[in-house]
């Protein structure tokens, strides 16, 4: 049996007492340090985004500098032949319209809004009287270089806002002379015809010095419904969208989940914006059937009607739907509709318009 030890611990302390000991002023220290405990740290939240209530691109739904909201938007004629490719600035379009010309080549029309912050522009090539009405349409200034002759008639005619490189006084020999000039490097490699170029900034700014109406009369509205996400409702899977323009051209649009956009392909590759050497990508896709018949010149010149309307399609966010297209005349804007008459809603952002014939064979997969 264990003896209780608290006796001998204090007969211990008294004879070291008594002794003269004195006991140790030391303080024991602990085996292990002893973690402080700190209140958990309170998590900030994090702050909820304000809506944007500012002014809008009516082409794109995106923000836009007040200055440029009711200012006519440019439209610039495009050369679309292998040789002249890449071409400059049409990622930063807003709308880029896609038609057949002569011999099933295609060409194509890119609208800015505001063209200030676009890096090089072209080239630029000849007109035809369809894109007159696609300008006329955005009551846009309409940049070209040349024309048959059935569009240069119908410029005067129609009273088109028209600044022609080559018949007209607006192309120069240098950068920044004019408001297009022929690029020295594009005259070697691609050939005279394929060289005329500009710049937003020297758009922006020599459009400012001209004589002409540059903002849009009072009670002009562009009338287009855009949404965050414009992914068609009940729309057939459109990861690959294939527009055949002939059987010189093929447009594919390939959906890219991570950036929520079309990449644009085009003679077998990408379609490459020459300024930054990457891929041109596009939120909305549209495809509009018509009839496109040949004049019967030598020529080869064809007509494109836009006026009647008829069938189309409509890709956004990997889905694909049927809708309607009108444009009531001339001078009006291509007006798109769900089958059902309502309006159509894009996504917000850029579009690629392809007006192909109506048996173009349209396929998404």
């Amino acid at each position: 049996m264990r003896k209780p030890l608290l006796p001998l611990c204090l007969a211990l302390t008294f004879a070291l007492t008594s002794c003269g000991g004195k006991p140790a002023a030391v303080s024991p220290q602990p085996e292990h340090d002893v973690p402080t405990v700190s209140a958990e740290p309170t998590a900030t939240p994090e702050p909820t985004p304000t809506p944007y209530n500012g002014p809008l691109n009516p082409l794109t739904g995106m923000p836009l500098d007040e200055e440029y909201v009711n200012r006519r938007p440019v439209a610039v004629m495009l050369n679309n032949l292998k040789v002249a490719l890449p071409q400059l600035g049409v990622a930063q379009a807003d709308i880029i319209y896609e038609c057949i010309v002569e011999g099933g080549i295609t060409r194509m029309m890119g609208v800015w809004q505001d063209p200030s912050d676009t890096g090089g522009i072209g080239s630029i090539r000849s007109s035809r009287p369809y894109y007159l009405e696609l300008a006329l349409g955005h009551d846009a200034v309409y940049i070209h270089a040349g024309g048959s002759e059935d569009a240069y008639s119908k410029i005067k005619s129609w009273g088109v806002t028209a600044l022609d490189g080559v018949r007209g006084p607006y192309c120069g020999s240098s950068p920044g002379s004019n408001l297009m000039w022929r690029d020295s490097q594009r005259r070697k490699t691609m050939g005279y015809e394929h060289s005329v170029v500009t710049t937003g900034e020297n758009i922006a700014q020599k459009l400012s010095s001209y004589s002409f109406r540059l903002d849009h009369e009072d009670g002009y509205s562009y009338e287009m419904d855009f949404a965050d996400d414009g992914t068609p409702a009940g729309g057939v899977t459109a990861n690959t969208v294939t527009v055949p323009f002939s059987n010189v051209k093929t447009g594919v649009f390939t959906y890219n989940s991570e950036s929520g956009k079309y990449a644009v392909e085009e003679y077998g590759k990408a379609y490459v914006d020459g300024n930054t050497g990457e891929q041109v990508e596009v939120t909305n896709v549209l495809v509009l059937q018509t009839a496109c018949r040949s004049t019967g010149d030598s020529l080869g010149h064809i007509t494109v009607d836009l006026t009647s309307g008829g069938k189309g399609y409509f890709a956004c966010g990997g889905k694909m739907t049927e809708i309607r297209w009108s444009k009531a005349g001339r001078n009006a804007q291509l007006v798109y509709t769900n089958t059902d008459g309502s309006p159509l809603t894009l996504g917000r952002g850029n579009s690629y318009v392809n007006i192909v014939p109506t048996n173009a064979d349209i396929t998404a997969e």
